[in-house]
């Protein structure tokens, strides 16, 4: 399931949403991604997400796809907030449920890891009297490229 909102997330209610009913779950991995008040030594009081509707919701469709043809997964959710918001905040959440434990957090840590880095979403942080556009990390295409099938070669 698929939810990009400007309203909060109620992490709790959307978790056992998720479940709710479903016998063949023996798992459940979340994560949910908060604002912070600081970012590369700065003060950020706000936080504002912009992204193209439409395109956002069948971006991450492709990588809720590409997640369940990767594992045995019962259920999937990711819910990404746009709009302005502050520190604590939550501005994403993801979650994978599987019958395994294994199988959901690898699916959680895949969806997170491919979302910061693959999701049509831009960010600009306020702080110090001032506005910036955040670029993307190295980091997060780092962690992002440990789940891209690794090329073999014959010879």
């Amino acid at each position: 399931m698929i939810k990009v909102q400007e309203q909060s997330i109620d992490v709790g209610a959307e978790l056992a949403a998720l479940s709710a009913g479903r016998t063949d779950i023996g798992a459940v991995a979340s994560f949910t991604g908060l604002v912070r008040d600081i970012a590369d030594e700065q003060t950020v009081s706000a936080l504002t997400l912009e992204h193209y509707p439409g395109m956002t919701e069948k971006k991450l469709a492709e990588i809720e796809d590409e997640a369940i043809r990767r594992w045995p997964l019962q259920a999937t959710l990711i819910i990404h907030r746009y709009g302005r918001m502050e520190p604590g905040e939550p501005i994403v959440l993801v979650a994978a449920a599987s019958m395994h434990r294994a199988a959901a957090l690898e699916a959680c840590a895949f969806l997170i890891d491919w979302l910061k880095t693959k999701a049509p979403f831009w960010k600009l942080e306020e702080g110090d009297g001032k506005a910036a556009w955040v670029d993307a990390r190295d980091s997060d295409d780092q962690a992002a490229a440990r789940w891209r099938p690794r090329q073999t070669t014959e010879g």
